[in-house]
Formats: structure tokens, C-alpha cells, sequence
């Protein structure tokens, strides 16, 4: 494997995030607490590298440590075993354990002078910026770990990336400037944008019929529920001043403008007296649902009404989904007055008529009739390219353009991206709800520019780093088999 990097080291790179075990930090408190077997037991292994429990359940705890101070304390074990943390920290300690496997390979090793140089650099055990041995020692008593062990965790730590430095590679001139270059690429070009609002599609009704008539099945009406309702009103309660200034002082946090500015009471009087009223009449509403359950009071009005309809309430649509016919639904507040609900009728879903469905159909063919005109007309032109009436632009590139009317800024660079990934000198682009044919008439390449290049040192990283990655982590799964000894991760 090490000879298939050296061959593609030219053109790769890898940063390979490694999930070792950032004490310093996050440390060991104790909540997270994951076990798997007596303490001495391998929970799994990679290679010739053994995963111990006790690895686990480090990285197990300072994985939950970093997610519970991201949920600000209120993250907990049955949220962690719904994100699956102890996979999370099993998989990062299989990343590793592939690269220590590579860096015993190939004999890299970490010297104890550059363990102790590392202990000595971390910051968190400095005081007046040198290394503190009392805090050092502390912070070891405190989390009940051995420096032994806490030592051989950042020895393997340093090796990893030693080996990631080792196969790893920046950006070199020669692939910057090669991608510079390419994004320095000026075309000329002929174009004719075409959208279709330029497209006038006239349906009879024996088309409109026959396409209906053939996809009946997706113009569905919906589902309709017959209810006898019982509306107790709210407007005719009584209500003094006092009770809607005592009433507003209580609850004026949610009399507010768009901006949160609270209204003065003047201001909230009208909708203060609104909501006091729907409060005050919440008693009788109750006693008119008793009434209304009981046979002694009959219904204000029954209809059928479609599911979801806004002439009911979200929270009443909600609790009849789950009712069954004859179930009554104790009132809720819709608009002014309460509303007490009766199933008495479920109608289910049925195929639309061609007249209930008319206004849909109509909709959805003119849209595909649009579409395939738009496609038929954008090829007629390009067959007649070289006669067709087109616009020109001037030199463009990737970074250097001008807007191609009707096209905006950002449809424009749209445009661009496709054409310039393109090896086609003339076709047909779709951007938006617009097509454009095109005719490259020139090209050449502009002077790179060195600010240009720089810029696209990281990018150019970035891209390495991906290709490498991927490969490298398909030829360590290939090289490095994972066992695992326990069930759960």
C-alpha cells in the first residue's frame, strides 16, 4: 500500500481528522459511562492492534463530554444511544488503529524525548506559561488514570501523525497553476435564451380528457369527515375595564409588534378583550360540551368538511385523525367561539370526476406541454445554429463576465459552470426555467494571475485531501481486517 501512496503522493493529499482522545479539556467527569466487559478485556481488534475497553470507554466519555456541552447539559445516555456514540467512538478508534498498524509497518516510532516534549507543550498543564507538574499529576489523580496510560494514548497520537505527514502532501505549483489556468479559459460565445413564458400552449378538452383519463389515480379527493358542530360564541360575555387591565398586566408579554416592542394597553385593548373573553367563556363551552354529549342540547350546524380545512383548528383536525365515528371532541377555540366536534361520518378518499379534477389537469399538462415545446424549439434552433439570430457576448471567463440578457447575475454563472465542464462547442443548457443554446465562436486562454493562483492553494488542498481520503481509507479497510468482540458498536 505504502508504494500505491508514493504514487499518487504528486497528486493527493490527506488531513485526516483523527479522533484520539483530547483529554486536555474535555477530561473525565462522570456521566457517559459506557462499559463493556471487565476492564482488561479487547472489545475488538484492527490489524495486530488490540481496541480495549478501557480505550473505548475513554473516547466513549470524552465523545459525550464534547455532545453534552453542545446540548448545554442536557444531553443524556438514551440520546447517546439514539446518535449511536458508541459506534462513533468504536469507528474512531478503528481509524487509528489502521494508521498505527501502517506507522508499525513502516517502523515509525515516537521517541521518548518527543512524548515528554509534547507533555511539556500542553497548555493546560502550564502555569505563568511553563509546565506544571502539580497540575499535571492533578489532572491525572482527578480523572483516576495512570500517566503511564494517559502517555500511551498521545504517544499513539504523535505517531498518527507522524504517518499522516509522512504520506501527505500539499498543494504543488504546477497543479495550482494548471487549475488557475483552466479557470483562465475565455470563450466567445453565441447565445438565445428561451424560457417558457415564450411558449403558448392552447389544450382542447379532448387532450385535457385523455390525460386525466390516464392518470385518474393521482386526482384523489380528500379525505371529508361529516361533524355535527356546537359553537358556543364568546362575543356576548360581559367584561369590565378592570378585568381586561388586571387581565393585560398578567399577559402583556404577548401583546408585542413584529420587532418584540410591547403595546401599551390603549394600544392591545381591542385583542386583550378578545382573548379574555375566549378565557371567560371556556366554563360555559365545557358545560355546552356536557349538554351537547349528553342529548339534552342539539347541534348548531352539521357539514361536511375536508380534512385539514382551515375552517377548523389545527389541535381539532389533530384529535379527529385519531377519533373514531361518534366520538365527540371537547371544545377548542376557533376564531372567536368554541367549537365542540361529533364524527358522524367518515367519507374516504375517491377518484376525482374529470370536472373536479378539470382545473388540476390543466395545471400539470400545460406545464409538460411547456416543457416539451421549450425542449422541441431550443434543438430546431441548435440544428440552424449557424443562421439562427443570436447574441453575442464578449470574452468570458469563470470570474470575468458580463450578464447574458434575460439572464441574471447568478442564472449567468450558471451558465458559465456547465458550459466551461462542457466539451461540447454548441448545445443546450438548462438553467432555471430557461434553456440556451449556444455556439462557442472563440476561445483562449488569459494570462494566469497570480493573486488567482494563490487563492486556489486551499481549494486545490481541499480537493487533494478528498480523492486521498477516500482511496486511502478503502485500501486500509482492504489491508487492516476489523473484528469486533462485543455486540452494540
Amino acid at each position: 500500500m505504502i508504494s500505491w501512496m508514493q504514487k499518487h503522493n504528486k497528486y493527493l493529499i490527506v488531513t485526516i481528522w483523527i479522533a484520539t482522545i483530547a483529554f486536555i479539556g474535555a477530561g473525565f467527569v462522570g456521566w457517559g459511562s459506557y462499559q463493556y466487559g471487565s476492564k482488561a478485556s479487547a472489545v475488538g481488534k484492527v490489524g495486530d492492534i488490540d481496541i480495549s475497553q478501557e480505550r473505548l470507554d475513554m473516547t466513549y466519555q470524552n465523545l459525550y463530554g464534547q455532545y453534552n456541552e453542545l446540548y448545554k447539559g442536557k444531553f443524556d445516555d438514551a440520546k447517546a444511544k439514539e446518535m449511536g456514540l458508541p459506534k462513533q467512538a468504536f469507528n474512531s478508534l478503528v481509524l487509528q488503529a489502521q494508521l498505527l498498524n501502517l506507522a508499525k509497518e513502516y517502523g515509525v516510532v515516537v521517541s521518548d524525548r518527543e512524548l515528554s516534549d509534547y507533555v511539556l507543550s500542553i497548555k493546560g498543564f502550564h502555569k505563568d506559561g511553563k509546565f506544571n507538574k502539580v497540575i499535571y499529576d492533578t489532572y491525572l489523580k482527578n480523572r483516576r488514570m495512570k500517566a503511564k496510560t494517559f502517555e500511551a494514548v498521545l504517544k499513539d497520537e504523535l505517531k498518527v501523525n507522524k504517518i499522516v505527514e509522512l504520506v501527505g502532501a500539499g498543494a504543488v505549483p504546477f497543479e495550482t497553476e494548471l487549475i488557475a489556468s483552466a479557470l483562465s479559459i475565455a470563450d466567445k460565445v453565441d447565445y438565445q435564451v428561451i424560457s417558457e413564458k415564450d411558449i403558448e400552449v392552447k389544450l382542447d378538452d379532448n387532450e385535457t380528457k385523455r390525460y386525466w383519463s390516464e392518470s385518474k389515480s393521482n386526482y384523489m379527493t380528500k379525505r371529508a369527515y361529516e361533524l355535527e358542530i356546537f359553537w358556543t360564541a364568546s362575543n356576548d360575555v360581559n367584561v369590565s375595564d378592570e378585568e381586561l387591565q388586571e387581565f393585560y398586566n398578567k399577559n402583556s408579554f404577548n401583546y408585542t409588534d413584529a420587532e418584540g416592542k410591547q403595546f401599551d394597553f390603549a394600544k392591545a385593548k381591542d385583542q386583550v378583550e378578545k382573548d379574555y373573553k375566549i378565557k371567560k367563556s371556556k366554563k360555559r363551552a365545557l358545560l355546552d360540551y356536557v349538554a351537547f354529549k349528553k342529548g339534552q342540547k342539539s347541534a348548531t350546524e352539521t357539514k361536511t368538511i375536508p380534512e385539514g380545512s382551515p375552517e377548523l383548528s389545527a389541535e381539532i383536525w389533530s384529535e379527529i385523525a385519531n377519533a373514531s365515528i361518534g366520538d365527540i371532541v371537547k371544545p377548542k377555540v376557533v376564531g372567536l367561539q368554541y367549537a365542540t366536534v361529533k364524527i358522524v361520518k367518515i367519507v374516504d378518499e375517491k377518484e376525482m370526476s374529470f370536472d373536479q379534477a378539470k382545473a388540476e389537469v390543466v395545471k400539470e399538462l400545460t406545464i409538460q406541454r411547456k416543457k416539451e415545446l421549450l425542449i422541441e424549439k431550443s434543438e430546431k434552433i441548435l440544428k440552424s445554429i449557424n443562421s439562427a439570430q443570436l447574441t453575442s457576448t464578449d470574452w468570458v471567463t469563470m470570474s470575468k463576465f458580463d450578464n447574458m440578457t434575460p439572464l441574471n447575475q447568478q442564472e449567468t454563472l450558471q451558465f458559465l459552470q456547465k458550459l466551461f465542464t462542457s466539451s461540447a462547442k454548441k448545445g443546450i443548457i438548462t438553467v432555471s426555467e430557461n434553456i440556451v443554446v449556444y455556439n462557442v465562436v472563440n476561445q483562449k486562454i488569459d494570462e494566469v494571475d497570480s493573486n488567482l493562483s494563490k487563492s486556489l492553494e486551499g481549494n486545490v488542498n481541499d480537493i487533494k485531501k478528498g480523492v486521498f481520503e477516500t482511496n486511502l481509507f478503502k485500501a486500509l479497510n482492504n489491508k487492516y481486517a476489523i473484528e469486533k468482540y462485543v455486540k452494540g458498536i
